[in-house]
């Protein structure tokens, strides 16, 4: 859906998924089910479980997303 500049969606990530680019776009992100390994351009890696979530600015830290598991996710940007 989007509402202007705001995009809402939810979005569900197969087994396997592996981002194929590093992301720099902003988002809001919860995780609804399922897990989601996030990758930051520096080394930095973040494991979601559902209820978790995190966010980050356009521009501030590129990042890389991927689940052995799948996931379900509710992503603001």
């Amino acid at each position: 859906q989007q509402f202007g500049t705001i995009r809402v969606r939810m979005v569900e990530y197969t087994p396997g998924y592996l981002a194929d680019h590093w992301c720099e776009k902003g988002h809001i992100l919860l995780c609804l089910s399922g897990s989601l390994r996030t990758e930051l351009k520096d080394g930095r890696v973040y494991e979601l479980q559902p209820g978790m979530s995190y966010q980050v600015a356009d521009g501030a830290e590129p990042h890389q997303s991927s689940t052995l598991t799948g996931a379900t996710l509710f992503i603001v940007d």
